[in-house]
């Protein structure tokens, strides 16, 4: 079964670092381009950050340019978002998806594209 599985959030103060993790299993996560989103407490899901499967080009929303870096480990099927100076607003649930489109190049992360949806990890950034 395909699947996409979230790890790494935790509770970090303003100013901190979190290193979160997506892992795919029952498909190779190489082929295809994977997305990283948030969902803050009564606030609709928003894109964050995606990774394109044939160039490998990284898309940012405005709010975490500079901020957090997307990486691809395709050897251990693995997507990371690197996230540097957290802020309170950056408070979510985290989820990965993925495109399911072989080697997807973009101009811009096509939201609305991805599906298959990991279960979250909750990041909470509070002094």
């Amino acid at each position: 079964q395909a699947q996409l599985v979230e790890s790494g959030g935790g509770v970090v103060q303003p100013g901190g670092s979190l290193r979160l993790s997506c892992e795919a299993s029952g498909f190779t996560l190489e082929y295809f381009g994977i997305g990283w989103f948030r969902q803050a407490p009564g606030k609709e899901r928003e894109g964050v950050s995606c990774v394109s499967s044939g160039d490998g080009r990284s898309y940012y929303t405005d709010s975490v340019k500079g901020r957090f870096t997307i990486s691809r480990d395709n050897s251990n099927d693995t997507v990371y978002l690197y996230m540097n100076n957290l802020k309170p607003e950056d408070t979510a649930v985290y989820y990965c998806a993925t495109d399911w489109v072989y080697y997807s190049d973009y101009d811009e992360c096509p939201w609305d594209d991805f599906g298959s949806w990991g279960q979250g990890t909750q990041v909470t950034v509070s002094s």
